[in-house]
This record gives C-alpha cells, sequence and structure tokens, in this order.
C-alpha cells in the first residue's frame, strides 16, 4: 500500500472543516489571475469568504468527506486551477461581488473570447505606416484621414466563444482595445443541497426587479377581481364593493343615509324632465312656480359664460335642496 504523505492528509482534513463549516462553499478558477489581483481580491472577501486554493485531487476527496449532503457534487465543475471558496453570504451575492472586481485585460493569443471582440469606428490617433496594411488584411475598414490612420466602420474581429487569433491580438493591443477580463471565475455554488451554476448565479438585476413588480400586479389585480382575499388587497375589494353595492342603492332606489341625496337630486330631474314635456301638451296643466322651474331648468341647459354658470348652479343647487318635496307634491299633488 503506497504512503500518503503527511501533509496531504493534514490538508484534506482542513479542507472537509471549513467545508463543514460554511453554509456555502463554490467552486472557483483562478487561471491567469496574477498573484497581486489575487490579493486584492482576498482583500476585499476578508471577513466575508474565504478562498483556499489546493489541488483537485485533494478537493475531490474533501468533498466526499464532508457531512454536506450533495455537495461532493461539486467536483464535477473543478476546472482550471481549482480553488474553493467558503463564506455565509449567498451565493447571488458573492457572484456579484466576483463579478464586479474582474478588470479589463489586453487581448492573448488563443485566449477564448468572452464576448463579441468590437473594433469601433474612430481615428486611432497612429500615424501612417504597415499597420494600415494590417488592419485591412483583418478585415478592418481603415484608411488615413488628416495625417492618421481612421478606421470608418465598427467591425466584429472575434465572435464570443473563438479563440483569439495571433495577428488580431497584436492589433487590438496596438489600438489599446483590452477585451479580456481578469478575476475569480466562480463555476458553481452549494448551498443547502442545491448547486448553482455560473448561468444561473449571473442575472440582470433591472429585469429581475421589472419580472418581480410585473408579477406583483398581475397577482394583485387578479386578487382584487377574483376576489382573493389576502390583507394587501382587501381594502380594494371592500372598496369595490362599497361602490357596487352604492350604484346598485341609487338604481334601485333603495333610500339609505348616502343615497337619499343623489335619489332626490334624481327624482327633481325626472319631475322637471316630466314637467316639460307635459308642458308642450297642455301648459296650463302645471302651476306658476313649475312652469318656472322648466323655464329655469332650459336656461341651465343653454351655453353661459364661467362666471355665469357658476352663479346658476350654486342657485340651482339651493333651491333643489329647498323645493325637492315641495316640487314633487306639485307634481303628484
Amino acid at each position: 500500500m503506497a504512503h500518503v504523505a503527511e501533509w496531504k492528509i493534514r490538508e484534506v482534513e482542513e479542507l472537509k472543516n471549513l467545508i463543514d463549516q460554511y453554509p456555502v462553499i463554490g467552486i472557483a478558477n483562478l487561471v491567469g489571475i496574477p498573484a497581486k489581483q489575487l490579493q486584492q481580491i482576498r482583500n476585499k472577501l476578508r471577513g466575508e469568504a474565504v478562498i483556499r486554493v489546493s489541488k483537485k485531487t485533494l478537493i475531490k476527496i474533501a468533498l466526499e468527506k464532508s457531512n454536506k449532503d450533495g455537495v461532493k457534487d461539486l467536483s464535477k465543475y473543478m476546472e482550471g486551477q481549482v480553488a474553493l471558496i467558503l463564506t455565509k453570504m449567498n451565493p447571488f451575492k458573492l457572484y456579484k461581488l466576483l463579478d464586479e472586481s474582474k478588470t479589463p485585460a489586453p487581448a492573448k493569443p488563443g485566449a477564448i473570447a468572452p464576448n463579441d471582440i468590437v473594433v469601433p469606428k474612430c481615428n486611432t490617433g497612429l500615424d501612417p505606416g504597415p499597420i494600415l496594411g494590417e488592419l485591412q488584411q483583418a478585415g478592418i475598414p481603415a484608411k488615413i484621414e488628416g495625417g492618421k490612420i481612421v478606421i470608418t466602420d465598427e467591425t466584429v474581429v472575434v465572435k464570443a466563444g473563438e479563440e483569439i487569433p495571433p495577428k488580431i491580438a497584436e492589433i487590438l493591443n496596438r489600438l489599446d482595445i483590452q477585451p479580456l477580463e481578469i478575476g475569480v471565475d466562480l463555476i458553481a455554488v452549494y448551498e443547502d443541497g442545491d448547486i448553482y451554476t455560473a448561468d444561473i448565479l449571473s442575472i440582470d438585476e433591472e429585469k429581475t426587479i421589472s419580472d418581480i413588480q410585473k408579477a406583483y400586479r398581475h397577482a394583485f389585480n387578479l386578487s382584487v377581481n377574483a376576489p382573493i382575499y389576502v390583507k394587501e388587497t382587501m381594502p380594494y375589494i371592500l372598496q369595490n364593493a362599497a361602490a357596487k353595492a352604492f350604484n346598485l342603492s341609487v338604481n334601485a332606489g333603495i333610500i339609505t343615509s348616502k343615497t337619499i341625496p343623489l335619489l332626490l337630486s334624481k327624482a327633481y330631474n325626472q319631475m322637471v324632465s316630466l314637467a316639460s314635456t307635459i308642458s308642450k301638451i297642455k301648459a296650463e296643466a302645471l302651476d306658476e312656480d313649475l312652469s318656472k322651474r322648466i323655464k329655469r331648468k332650459g336656461k341651465v341647459t343653454k351655453k353661459k359664460t364661467k362666471k355665469k354658470e357658476k352663479e346658476e348652479k350654486e342657485e340651482e343647487e339651493e333651491e333643489k335642496e329647498e323645493e325637492a318635496a315641495a316640487g314633487l307634491g306639485a307634481l303628484f299633488g
């Protein structure tokens, strides 16, 4: 039986204890990160998370020895220069923090473009020379203008997921275009038995918030119109019910303390309308007071100046309240 180095045994035990200690365990790839930047990231995470670099085989063994259900499945996501990130931080917050810590980096031959690499339309500031031919050979439209090399159209030189050719990398560096990013790539995170991969952790916050707000509005409207009784919608359901009950009372002529003013106003208008119809058939059938009301009602319908309309409206409202009962008696008495 082969002898296992003592330091490896200690390393596995330390890794296992860390994995069991923290609720959130991340697998990260540190390939291409300079030591200086990695130290800056460690400092940024100090007190929030622990970054532990180790051999893949030792990390895998530690994951298998851990008491956490399902954490061993993180070993499927180990690639590149693997590190464990252990924290109590929400996985999405951790991903965002690491993503924001990334910095632009120059193009490297053979590197994979994370996004489409675009050379913009611009004045490069470069003097005429061999670079002009190199730009044109690379499919980048360029010419000399005002003694400088000018790129005349925006051009995609490398599509997302493709390798950066050496010549393109050289041109991008000459143009001071930094299409790559240096930083910790969080590949997958374990929390409470679930594993979240980078594509899940990378979210558009504005769109997510907008979607949640939209879903809330739809649920709220459904609750009010269904109706579904919850504390958020109860005031609106009650208001809606009160409004419908009030309209029903008015239209059905149900007398309550709230409907009396509208019912009297409605009766008054109906009385005047009926009296107007009667007056056209037999004017003498109406008494003098009712005839005056009809004439006054006719005047109200005519076009008025703003001042006169306001005065007559106030006068009419006062007379309605005082004479409604007398008017009903004049019509039916």
